[in-house]
């Protein structure tokens, strides 16, 4: 099926994300028929955006494009926590259903900080 290894499919973080895409679909197809345009679709927007541009990011040859589309990631992941907090506010997702997606969306963004740091370590020897 997958022709091609391109490096982000390589990725732990690339990996997870993924998983986190797919627990949040299962989620929010549980949703409200009236949130189908609502909060369900945020989520799944922001959802996508993690994977789509970690990946986007490891196609640029700058460490400051790289590094840029990881804040874009780690920003779209901030909004899915708080969206996720909100779904759990309304009572779409049990306790512990939020519990395993805040578990999953931690794991990520650890990843994703420990990816910045190595980037911005990069950026700022190559300023000297």
């Amino acid at each position: 099926m997958l022709q091609y290894n391109y490096t982000y499919r390589k990725l732990n973080v690339y990996q997870l994300s993924k998983t986190l895409v797919r627990d949040i679909y299962g989620l929010t197809a549980e949703f409200p028929v009236n949130e189908k345009y609502a909060l369900s679709d945020q989520m799944r927007r922001a959802v996508v955006s993690v994977p789509s541009n970690i990946a986007e990011g490891t196609s640029k040859t700058s460490p400051k494009e790289q590094y840029h589309f990881l804040e874009i990631s780690y920003g779209s992941l901030m909004e899915l926590m708080c969206q996720t907090e909100i779904a759990f506010d309304l009572h779409y997702i049990s306790k512990d259903e939020f519990s395993q997606i805040e578990e999953e969306i931690g794991n990520i963004y650890k990843m994703l900080s420990s990816m910045q740091a190595s980037l911005k370590s990069r950026i700022q020897s190559n300023q000297l």
